[in-house]
C-alpha cells in the first residue's frame, strides 16, 4: 500500500523518521536520526511511540532534543498522542550512527 492509498489522518514511519531528521542534536550538528539516538518507532494508528537514548547520560541538551523531537511530531496532520522514553539500555555507542555520517566523521 503505498503512502496516498492509506486512510486519511493515517501516519507513516516514514513520516515520522522525515520530522526526526528535523531535530538536531545542537553540539554535533547531526540529525538524530543519522546519530543513532532513536532505538524504535511505533505507529499505531495516529498515536506515535518513541524510545530514544542520548550520547551520555548528562548531555546536558536532553531536554531540548526531546521537546523538539516532540514538538516534530506533534506537527505532523493527523498525529493523536506521542510518547517520547528516554532509554538507557543499550547504552549509546558511536557504532549507532549512520554508516556514511560515521565515515564523514572519521569514526
Amino acid at each position: 500500500m503505498t503512502e496516498a492509498e492509506l486512510p486519511s489522518g493515517t501516519i507513516t514511519e516514514d513520516q515520522v523518521r522525515l520530522a526526526l531528521r528535523r531535530v538536531k542534536d545542537p553540539e554535533l550538528n547531526l540529525n538524530i536520526l543519522d546519530l543513532g539516538l532513536i532505538y524504535t518507532i511505533a505507529v499505531t494508528g495516529q498515536d506515535i511511540t518513541i524510545e530514544m537514548s542520548l550520547t551520555s547520560p548528562g548531555c546536558p541538551s536532553g531536554p531540548e532534543i526531546m521537546t523538539e523531537a516532540e514538538q516534530q511530531l506533534k506537527a505532523l496532520p493527523g498525529v493523536g498522542t506521542v510518547s517520547m522514553n528516554l532509554v538507557w539500555s543499550p547504552p549509546w555507542t558511536p557504532d549507532r550512527i549512520e554508516p556514511r555520517v560515521r565515515a564523514y566523521l572519521g569514526f
